[in-house]
C-alpha cells in the first residue's frame, strides 16, 4: 500500500448467485482496477449460506486475488445481517455496499468516492428508473409512503441497501447500533451525519432469480415499521376507545327503548356482524401487539446477530474467536482484534 493512499472496502451480501456472481466480480474487479491508483480496496464478500456452488465459486475468486474476502455464514442470516457482518469486518476508510446480482452496478462506485471525497459521510443511491414490473414499482412506493408517515425518520422512496459510508458512520454501527431486527434503510436515515444521494437507473437482472419473495418482503416491511414507529400500537388504542363508546351509545340506546315501552328489534344479524367486526379488530391489534413483543423477545435473549463459519483471505481471527478460523466465530459487534483502530 502506498503511503497516504486510503482504502476502500466493498460489502457484497450473496445467496444463491451461482450464474450471475463471477460476472458481477469480473465488472466489480474491472472498476477496482481502474481505481488502483487512488485507493486500497478489499472486496468482501459475505455468503449468506447458500445451497448451491456460490461459496465455491467465490472461493477460488479469494486464491487468485488476495483482495478478495469471503464470509462464509453458519445458516442463513438475511441480507441485513449479512450487511452489518462484512461493516464488522471491513477496515477501510469508507465502506460501500452492493448486492452481488449487477441490479446494483459496480460502475457508480467511483462517482460514490467523488462524493466521500467532498465530506460526505453517507452516499446513498436513489433508483430514477427501473425496469421492474408496475405492481412492484408500486408496491414499494406504498410501502415508503405509509412508513414515512407512521415515523418521524424521514426516509427517501426508491432508495435500495447500495450506499457508501464513512469509517466514522461504520464505526457507529460496530459499537453502538447492536439492535437484532435491523432495517438499516431506516437506521442510516436515523444516524444523520453528513449526506447526500446519487441517482441510478436500476438494471434488469439477466441471470438467476431475485430471493426477495413476496412474503419475504413482507416480512421486510414488518420489520421496518415495528423498527421505526409506534403508531400501529396507538391506534390500537383509539380504535379500542371508538368501539367501546360505540358500544356504550348501543347500550344507551337499548336502554332508552326498553323503558318508553318500544318493542326492541330481533337484531340477530347486527348481532353477528358486529361481534364478527369487533372480533377481528381484536385480533389484529393483538397480532400487531405481537409484532413488538416478540421484537422485544429478541432483544432480550441477546443472541449474536451472524455465525462465521468460514473466513477466506482475513489476516487477523475476530475478536472473541480462537486462534484460527478452523472453529465458527461470533459476529460479536465488533471489529477483528489486530484490526487498526479508527
Amino acid at each position: 500500500m502506498v503511503p497516504g493512499t486510503r482504502k476502500i472496502s466493498i460489502v457484497c451480501p450473496v445467496y444463491n448467485e451461482e450464474e450471475v456472481i463471477l460476472d458481477f466480480h469480473a465488472e466489480l474487479v474491472r472498476v477496482v482496477n481502474e481505481l488502483a491508483a487512488r485507493f486500497e480496496t478489499e472486496i468482501i464478500y459475505v455468503v449468506d449460506r447458500c445451497t448451491d456452488r456460490t461459496l465455491d465459486l467465490l472461493s477460488g475468486a479469494a486464491a487468485a486475488d488476495p483482495r478478495v474476502k469471503v464470509l462464509g455464514l453458519s445458516t442463513r442470516f438475511g441480507h441485513q445481517m449479512s450487511l452489518l457482518a462484512g461493516i464488522d469486518h471491513a477496515r477501510g476508510d469508507a465502506v460501500v455496499m452492493l448486492d452481488s446480482d449487477l441490479e446494483h452496478p459496480p460502475s457508480l462506485i467511483p462517482a460514490m468516492l467523488e462524493r466521500w471525497e467532498q465530506g460526505f459521510d453517507i452516499v446513498f443511491t436513489t433508483r430514477e428508473a427501473s425496469p421492474k414490473g408496475f405492481l412492484k414499482r408500486h408496491t414499494s412506493k406504498l410501502f415508503y409512503r405509509v412508513l414515512n408517515g407512521m415515523s418521524n425518520v424521514p426516509m427517501t422512496e426508491n432508495s435500495p441497501d447500495f450506499r457508501l459510508i464513512s469509517a466514522k458512520v461504520a464505526r457507529v454501527f460496530r459499537e453502538q447500533i447492536r439492535e437484532r431486527n435491523q432495517f438499516l434503510r431506516g437506521l442510516f436515515s436515523w444516524v444523520g451525519f453528513n449526506r447526500t444521494s446519487l441517482g441510478y437507473a436500476d438494471q434488469m437482472r439477466t441471470k438467476g432469480k431475485t430471493k426477495y419473495t413476496v412474503s419475504r418482503l413482507l416480512r421486510f416491511a414488518i420489520s421496518g415499521i415495528v423498527s421505526f414507529s409506534k403508531r400501529p400500537l396507538q391506534w390500537a388504542v383509539i380504535t379500542g376507545f371508538a368501539f367501546a363508546l360505540f358500544g356504550l351509545f348501543l347500550a344507551l340506546v337499548t336502554f332508552i327503548q326498553f323503558f318508553t315501552g318500544q318493542k326492541l328489534p330481533q337484531g340477530w344479524a347486527t348481532l353477528v356482524v358486529l361481534i364478527s367486526v369487533v372480533s377481528g379488530v381484536q385480533l389484529i391489534f393483538l397480532g400487531i401487539i405481537g409484532e413488538y413483543i416478540g421484537a422485544i423477545f429478541d432483544e432480550v435473549k441477546a443472541r449474536p446477530h451472524y455465525i462465521v463459519d468460514q473466513a477466506i483471505n482475513f489476516e487477523e481471527p475476530m475478536k472473541f474467536a480462537p486462534p484460527t478460523f478452523a472453529q465458527p466465530s461470533i459476529g460479536s459487534g465488533f471489529p477483528p482484534s489486530g484490526f487498526p483502530p479508527r
